[in-house]
């Protein structure tokens, strides 16, 4: 059974300090504070995420599903990643299921903690994470030109 996602006091504080460690620059470079614009309001809104590297591309995964972030990156295309004083804007495109197959599953094999949210398990092969692509989108950073 999959677990559901619940963004309660325990995943605030852990943001809240992941966030802290990030944007002081402390964290591994892995993560980064993600600041995009609100699809509503325009106003900026930040995260502490995963980028996962993973076949010479840089990666954003969403593994608890379809949350605000996401949503917010698909209306606007183009994110800011910060990690301490390194900063740096990227093109965001959203890939096909066949696509995200494979980096899904490295996904879940780096971060342990989401194997709950994912019904495949460590170890499945592509086509079962590719099955998941709709609730766990994947966005492959575009490389600067």
């Amino acid at each position: 059974m999959v677990k559901t996602y619940r963004y309660g006091l325990l995943r605030r504080v852990g943001n809240a300090v992941i966030g802290r460690a990030v944007s002081w620059g402390i964290a591994p470079s892995i993560y980064v504070l993600l600041t995009v614009p609100g699809r509503r309001s325009g106003l900026p809104r930040t995260t502490p995420i995963r980028v996962l590297r993973f076949a010479g591309e840089e990666w954003l995964v969403a593994p608890y599903g379809v949350r605000d972030w996401v949503r917010n990156v698909r209306a606007a295309g183009a994110v800011t990643l910060r990690n301490g004083r390194h900063v740096r804007n990227a093109q965001v495109v959203e890939v096909s299921a066949l696509e995200a197959g494979p980096v899904l599953r490295a996904y879940v094999a780096a971060e342990p903690v989401t194997r709950p949210f994912f019904e495949a398990r460590h170890g499945d092969p592509d086509h079962l994470f590719a099955a998941e692509a709709a609730f766990h989108p994947v966005f492959r950073l575009e490389k600067p030109r």
